[in-house]
C-alpha cells in the first residue's frame, strides 16, 4: 500500500454471478489485511474448519450469515453485526443468505 488516498465502496462492483465466494483484498501491510468477501448462499464444505494463525474481525455489511465455533451454537450475523475471532479459534461458515448476496468486511491482523 502506498501513502496515496485509497477510496472505494464495499457495496459497489459486486459480481452478478458467484459460483464461489469472492475474496478481494482492499489493502494490506505486513501486519494487516483488509478484505471484502461476497457470498451468495455459500457455506464451508462439510467437515471443514478454519484454523487461522491471525485474529480476524468480521462485519456483515449486507445479507446475513451463520458462523459456528467449535463446541458452540451457531452465531447469526445480520447487517451491522460483527465478531472478533481469536487466532486458532476453529470456526466455519454454516450458511450465508440464500436470498441475496452477503457482503463481509474481514480484517486479519
Amino acid at each position: 500500500m502506498t501513502d496515496t488516498l485509497l477510496t472505494g465502496s464495499l457495496l459497489q462492483g459486486i459480481p452478478a454471478a458467484l459460483p464461489a465466494e469472492s475474496f478481494e483484498t482492499v489493502c494490506s501491510t505486513e501486519a494487516l489485511t483488509i478484505q471484502r468477501i461476497v457470498s451468495d448462499g455459500q457455506a464451508s464444505p462439510p467437515g471443514f474448519w478454519y484454523d487461522q494463525p491471525d485474529k480476524e474481525f468480521v462485519l456483515i455489511m449486507r445479507g446475513s450469515a451463520g458462523l459456528r465455533f467449535e463446541g458452540r451454537d451457531v452465531l447469526v450475523l445480520k447487517p451491522g453485526d460483527y465478531c472478533l475471532i481469536g487466532a486458532h479459534v476453529k470456526h466455519r461458515v454454516e450458511w450465508t443468505d440464500p436470498a441475496g448476496k452477503t457482503v463481509w468486511l474481514a480484517i486479519h491482523f
